[in-house]
């Protein structure tokens, strides 16, 4: 089932969310364009910002960062619950971003409202992009029908 769903301002598709992936729409006419596959969980909160980064949060405490136009997955992360929650409360229930796009905000199941920020050193040559692996893995996806 459907738990969450993100529109960006800057085109007309959308994003739904659901058990194990994301799904790609286009809004006038509802065709289903393409997946991103690599959420290992339920995901039940998605947000997209005007720079087309798309996040998605799982009830595992998963956060995937992925870029909105070609689907790739750039960055993942775990948030951690608060000291005293039972480790399964770490799943993300809603995500937003600000009003300049750069902090995510998230609400979690530990009862905790999270302010992420942009790492500012953060560049190409400390966090460089596997080109191979995801050219192979876009090429996979492709072939894939749904």
């Amino acid at each position: 089932s459907v738990r969450a769903l993100a529109q960006p301002s800057f085109e007309h598709t959308f994003m739904s969310g659901a058990a194990d992936c994301l799904k790609k729409w286009q809004g006038k006419d509802g065709r289903f364009l393409r997946s991103n596959r690599d959420h290992k969980a339920v995901v039940n909160a998605l947000a997209v910002n005007d720079d087309g980064v798309l996040v998605s949060g799982g009830d595992d405490g998963s956060l995937r960062f992925w870029d909105y136009e070609t689907g790739h997955c750039f960055q993942k992360t775990t948030t951690v619950a608060q000291p005293g929650s039972l480790e399964a409360e770490n799943g993300i229930f809603a995500t937003a971003f600000d009003l300049t796009g750069s902090r995510l905000i998230t609400c979690e199941a530990d009862k905790t409202v999270k302010i992420w920020k942009q790492d500012e050193e953060a560049s190409d040559e400390t966090n460089p992009i596997d080109m191979p692996a995801w050219r192979k893995q876009c090429i996979a996806e492709s072939k894939m029908r749904y």
